[in-house]
């Protein structure tokens, strides 16, 4: 059986659909480079802003009208983020779609797969399971692995920040033990990846359930553990990490920081507004003050380091003022680069059930002024 396999979104969706892959290849189906000539569609989808997500859905129409008028018995199969957060919608509007497995779901995609195969009845969705992990074999790597290993070590998110989806589709934290970690790291540096990304919705609040014996006799208990002990792995020469949490950016981890700077070059630190007020209300548990304490804390640890970050701009009731915290903070913080949004509600956040009152245009304004910014420094 051949298949494809079409990612939408981040690079834990990237990690997610290199693992379906894998597992797959070990069942001994073929991996191809085209939808037409598949004989099952995996389409992981996004969720994270409303225009990922109709991306996505529009993908998805275009292969049901395919399969409908070209290629009747190929099976269509939707994962991922959007699956978790609409998954009857999808199974409705698309009923030639086979099998729906909801972001929640990928631990035990293994079994889930080898069911539907076996058994699968159309249009179906999977049952989730927060708490599991399947397991990859690493014989050889995927195309689309060239110089990063991407290694997913936790999923789900324990906070509530006020405009974000994530939570309720990928659930609350779970971590995978360190163990597997470093095997599939150690296994990925053997074929020749050298650069090791983590990935998690909040990759440094890792913090296994059972401490693991780390390759220097250490139990890692958490991610500041983890960054020593893979900074000991043969092979591995560079360690990036997407994305951190600045509530989890304390004392324990500049210090790994500052232990591993000859392999940790840049760090990404999403801070979403330079505004008390604005942080407040997108409940983000830190200040304005705290961000750059942080700052200043890595760059005293590691002075070469490269930070970047994640701006929104036009959140609800965002004023003239707290917009100006956002581009002073910017500017004086010496960041070298970031991502910067437009704010759109996404359903069933807390901040959806705000009034939408910043204009477009305003939020265009905003964000035109404060990408200039960013590139001027």
């Amino acid at each position: 059986m051949k298949f494809f396999v079409e990612t939408f979104g981040c690079q834990m969706n990237v990690a997610d659909s290199q693992e379906i892959s894998r597992y797959l290849l070990s069942r001994g189906l073929t991996l191809v480079n085209s939808r037409e000539q598949a004989d099952c569609v995996f389409v992981n989808t996004c969720t994270v802003r409303q225009h990922a997500e109709d991306k996505a859905l529009s993908y998805i129409g275009r292969l049901v009208k395919f399969k409908k008028e070209k290629k009747p018995n190929q099976k269509l199969i939707v994962t991922g983020c959007a699956a978790e957060r609409i998954q009857s919608y999808i199974c409705s509007r698309f009923p030639e779609v086979d099998l729906v497995i909801g972001a929640k779901s990928i631990g035990k995609f293994d079994r889930t797969i080898e069911k539907f195969f076996k058994n699968g009845s159309p249009n179906q969705s999977a049952e989730n399971n927060e708490e599991e992990w399947f397991e990859k074999e690493y014989a050889s790597l995927l195309p689309d692995e060239s110089l990063t290993a991407f290694v997913t070590i936790m999923r789900g998110c324990n906070f509530s920040c006020s405009y974000c989806v994530v939570p309720s589709v990928r659930g609350r934290e779970i971590y995978r033990p360190a163990v597997s970690i470093l095997k599939e790291i150690r296994e990925k540096a053997r074929l020749g990846l050298h650069e090791v990304m983590f990935l998690g919705q909040t990759v440094n609040s890792y913090r296994p359930k059972t401490p693991n014996p780390g390759d220097n006799g250490n139990d890692i208990v958490d991610f500041a553990d983890l960054l020593r002990a893979v900074r000991d792995v043969s092979g591995v020469s560079r360690i990036r990490f997407m994305s951190a949490h600045p509530f989890y950016m304390n004392s324990r981890m500049i210090q790994a920081v500052s232990d591993c700077q000859n392999m940790i070059s840049d760090i990404h630190l999403p801070v979403q507004s330079g505004s008390d007020r604005i942080l407040k209300r997108m409940r983000r548990n830190y200040t304005r003050a705290d961000f750059i304490r942080q700052i200043e804390s890595l760059r005293n640890a590691a002075p070469h380091l490269t930070i970047t970050t994640d701006f929104i701009v036009g959140y609800p009731g965002e004023t003239q003022a707290d917009f100006e915290q956002t581009l002073s903070l910017a500017k004086h913080t010496h960041l070298q680069s970031a991502f910067c949004f437009k704010y759109s509600p996404r359903p069933g956040t807390p901040a959806a059930q705000e009034p939408d009152n910043v204009p477009k245009e305003v939020k265009e304004e905003r964000h035109a002024m404060l990408l200039a910014a960013i590139k001027e420094k």
